[in-house]
């Protein structure tokens, strides 16, 4: 059973490095734009900013730093990505004490983290490939995605309890110390890292910054795939905004019963990373995108139909949790399959592109979703929201790609 089976005390230390910084990421959740409004009286504009425009400026920053990481060994990256979060986040309580904490500082603390968090993704995406055998991917890959959602069902909730024990910057504490721990784990891993094979030669030219995307967009499954993804995260994450309001505003949902229905679905990623490689042994990987892909959209319309009271808190939940069960499923079979069809040499640029488009995707449809409810009200922009993720199972790949030998990195690299 998948459960059992040994990855190695290397991939061990990894795992545990991934849970520490994630726990602290699910404590700290949303803490940013807490502080902001607990502490700055930030109004609504300066919120959606440092929601949406501290991680769009953080993946502009991570586009050169993709060759960077491609050549240089990959530890040593992860390692300087978690201090360099652990620097950033330990600014916030520091400033808060001798009272000098700015809005301005928000924004480059929310745009530092996230430069650093699509570096570190990359460069411990092409470690993961290296560390791990092939067979086993698909296995480590689905407890990332289980410690992923664990930590979100339980991180917010005490989050928010710490809060308002200890006060506004106590989850930024934990989760700036988070990244230290997620440091020392990494480094406790033994075994010498091979050396790129491009090491010594970084290139910034445009062919270096932009080979991810061109390797995505000419790998005829990569390419639908990634196109799918962008579409789908971003309406998802659009309709999170527009529920605040509608349950919160216009519902009069309770904050508790808010914070409940999305915590507790999450348990729901538990079950689907854990029948991941069970449904991929019996299924096949090309049905999984193909079934779990169009499942994984056809929910969203749901929300539409959240009403007041106890009927609608279990419509939201049912409806989250659907969504949330797939994309367990679906992501790590994700997850794996890039892997498997990336070179080497290629590893980190191309998880940063796809990191960085998704990102984009998410801010812009985040803000065309809010222009909507500001016109037509948020119940109407859900409905778009889930009238338009109907349509994405057309871009999923209709047939599958047998994984193909990696090519030498030619000599430009």
């Amino acid at each position: 059973m998948e459960g059992r089976r040994r990855l190695g005390r290397r991939f061990g230390w990894l795992w545990a490095s991934y849970a520490m910084s994630a726990y602290g990421s699910g404590l700290g959740f949303g803490a940013l734009p807490l502080i902001a409004v607990l502490v700055l009286r930030a109004g609504p504009a300066e919120v959606s900013a440092l929601s949406a425009v501290g991680p769009a400026v953080g993946a502009l920053i991570a586009v050169p730093l993709a060759p960077w990481v491609e050549h240089r060994r990959k530890r040593p990256v992860m390692i300087a990505m978690d201090l360099a979060r652990f620097a950033a986040m330990a600014t916030v309580p520091v400033a808060y004490a001798f009272g000098w904490l700015g809005f301005v500082q928000l924004l480059v603390v929310s745009a530092a983290v996230a430069a650093a968090k699509i570096a570190f993704n990359a460069a411990s995406g092409a470690y993961l490939k290296a560390l791990v055998r092939p067979d086993d991917l698909l296995v480590a890959n689905a407890r990332f995605e289980s410690t992923n959602w664990s930590s979100i069902a339980v991180g917010p909730p005490l989050g928010g309890a710490a809060i308002g024990l200890f006060g506004p910057v106590t989850t930024v504490v934990a989760d700036a110390l988070s990244y230290l721990l997620s440091a020392l784990g990494i480094t406790a891993i033994r075994g010498r890292e091979q050396a790129p094979r491009t090491a010594g030669k970084s290139p910034l030219g445009a062919g270096a910054l932009f080979a991810g995307w061109r390797h995505i967009m000419g790998h005829p499954g990569l390419r639908p795939l990634h196109l799918n993804q962008m579409l789908v995260a971003g309406l998802i994450m659009a309709t999170e905004p527009l529920l605040a309001v509608l349950l919160l505003r216009q519902l009069g949902f309770p904050p508790w019963q808010y914070a409940l229905a999305f915590a507790a679905p999450c348990l729901g990623g538990l079950i689907g990373s854990r029948l991941a490689r069970r449904v991929v042994a019996r299924f096949g990987r090309h049905r999984v995108f193909r079934t779990v892909g169009t499942l994984l959209a056809v929910w969203l319309i749901g929300l539409t139909f959240v009403r007041p009271g106890v009927v609608g808190l279990v419509t939201v939940m049912a409806v989250e949790l659907a969504i949330i069960i797939n994309m367990s499923l679906y992501s790590p079979v994700l997850a794996t399959y890039r892997l498997e069809h990336t070179p080497e040499h290629l590893l980190a640029r191309t998880l940063s592109a796809w990191s960085i488009g998704q990102q984009a995707s998410i801010a812009l449809l985040t803000a065309l979703a809010g222009l909507l409810a500001d016109v037509t009200g948020p119940r109407t922009a859900l409905t778009v929201a889930g009238l338009l993720i109907l349509t994405t199972p057309l871009l999923l790949p209709r047939q599958d790609q047998p994984s193909q030998p990696e090519p030498e990195p030619s000599r430009s690299h």
